[in-house]
This record gives structure tokens, sequence and C-alpha cells, in this order.
């Protein structure tokens, strides 16, 4: 069953904040409805390799309702929050550094401990997509006290089986030699042109290009590096909440036995497999972008297990 709405996105307001990483300054992004409410819990989204946060979860596409992941959300009572990973966007971007996974864990955590602290709770939800799922993996694994659901879109493991990270290993090289490489309006498009076209819509690709470049025209590597030669990151044996692997049924990245192999040793039973029919990489962007919003929701909104077997 489809949710409804009472509001409108206009209704929605949106509040910029800066977080402290050392000497480093964060950009994060907040979303709600009315007033800043935990209703139904705080959602932080994790952004992936090649752009910022916000053409990713606060995109405005005419005539498409809730382009804005986080107005669809913030309308279902959360408290939406972005931020961009240090080296993107609106963050600090001036320190030598390729800006790999594991600094991107310490951005989402410095990120979360200037929400929590701001708004006087202890846990949130996050979501990560692509690279931004290895992030918030991470993040999970190094701060599970701090994450109450976690959902991971677009995952990979240990890269077996994806033709993207087999095709990206021939730059490996050049990916090495350099902290940052150049992006344009091509290679946004060409995101949604590798694993199956047809996916997305032209001007939602296009809007989401616009929005990218006018924010960065580089970005770094770290994560390219990391995904190309450094896999597996994270240990799935040590993601101790409830936690949804989202996959697109065709994403050339997140191979399907590379996630059920992640899925089979997480140790919480309660954890979800859900594959995406019509979906590719950047579920949000996509045309079945409004069942990628309510696998998430319906896996953040439902209840606790009352028994557990003791």
């Amino acid at each position: 069953m489809s949710v409804q709405f009472d509001r409108s996105e206009n209704d929605v307001v949106g509040e910029e904040h800066w977080a402290r990483k050392g000497e480093t300054n964060l950009f994060l992004w907040e979303k709600y409805l009315d007033r800043p409410r935990n209703d139904v819990g705080t959602l932080v989204f994790v952004h992936g390799s090649s752009m910022a946060s916000h053409p990713t979860f606060d995109l405005h596409v005419e005539g498409r309702p809730f382009s804005s992941a986080m107005n669809w959300f913030a309308l279902q009572g959360f408290d939406t929050w972005c931020l961009d990973m240090e080296g993107y966007g609106r963050s600090d971007k001036d320190r030598d550094s390729q800006f790999d996974i594991s600094n991107g864990a310490d951005d989402v955590a410095a990120a979360c401990n200037y929400i929590c602290n701001l708004r006087g709770i202890d846990k949130v939800h996050t979501y990560g997509i692509s690279s931004g799922a290895l992030r918030a993996s991470l993040f999970a694994q190094r701060h599970p006290q701090r994450v109450a659901r976690l959902a991971l879109d677009a995952m990979v493991w240990t890269g077996a089986g994806s033709p993207t990270l087999e095709n990206r290993r021939k730059k490996l090289p050049e990916f090495k030699a350099h902290n940052r490489r150049p992006i344009n309006l091509d290679f946004v498009r060409s995101i949604f042109s590798r694993d199956h076209p047809g996916c997305a819509d032209d001007s939602v690709v296009e809007a989401f290009a616009a929005a990218i470049c006018a924010l960065d025209d580089s970005i770094p590597n770290g994560t390219y590096v990391d995904m190309c030669e450094n896999l597996p990151i994270v240990d799935p044996e040590k993601i101790t909440m409830p936690t949804l692997i989202m996959r697109g049924q065709w994403d050339g990245i997140a191979a399907m036995e590379d996630l059920l192999d992640f899925f089979r040793l997480l140790p919480n039973p309660d954890k979800q497999f859900k594959v995406m029919a019509g979906i590719s990489h950047a579920s949000f962007q996509q045309k079945n972008y409004l069942m990628a919003y309510e696998v998430l929701h319906s896996f953040l909104t439902q209840p606790a297990p009352i028994y557990t077997g003791g």
C-alpha cells in the first residue's frame, strides 16, 4: 500500500548546519516538517563516490513529485539529514588527501555526534548508497551505539562478480596517481547508461547532473581506489544492528552473490534483503524511485520483535 500524505513538499523546512571533524568543516543539511522532531526517528543519508549529498537526496525535478527523498521522509515524520563528505560539495576540500572510505566513516561519525548532541538523542537511522553504504557500514561497525537501523543500498563487499569494478580497475594506476578526478555532465550521464539504459528519465538525469556539477568539477579518488584494491573493508559479523540490504535488479556494482554472502554473516536476525525490480544504480534517481523509498520506509518503521527466543 502506498504511503499517503496530508501535507505537501512546500511544507518541509530546510536548515543548514556545520559540524567539525578536527579542523575540518563538514556541511550538513536538515529537512523536517514544522519543527525538528523525532516521531519516527532521525534519518541520516550518506552519499556515494561521485557526487555530494544535496543533489543525491534533495533533488528537485519539475513534474516529478518527491525527487527529494528528504522531503518524502520528512513528510512521514522523520528528522532527515545529509552531509557532504570531506572533499565534496560545500565541505572542506583543501587537505592533501584522496579522502578514502575510512575518512568518510569518520565524517559520518562527526556528523552523527553533532546531530545527537543538538537534538538530544542517542541513535540515528543511517542509509548509505554505493560507497556511501561502505562509509555508513564502517561507521556502524565502529560506533554501533549510534545506529538504530542501518540501510545499505548498492553495496559491495568483496567486489567479486562486479563488472563495473572490473572495468574500473583498468584505471587504478591513474586513480592512485592523483587525489582527484574531473567530472562533467557526460560523466554523470554515464552512471545511468553503463548497466541498463532506460531505468531513469532523461529529465531526471539532466537535473541530477546539473546539480552535481554546480557543486563540484572534480571529486576525490579515495573511494575508487578502496573499491578497486582494498575490499573487503567492512566485517559483516561486526554489524550488530538491524540491517537492510537494497539491491537494484541491474546494478553493475552490487553483485548478487557477493551481497548474499555478506547478508548471511550479519549476526542480527532482524535483517532484510530486498531486490528492487527495474532499478540499476542510483536508485533514488530511477523511474522506480518511489518503490525504493517505500522499501526503506517499511524497514525503518517496522515494529521491533516482541519475542526473540530467549
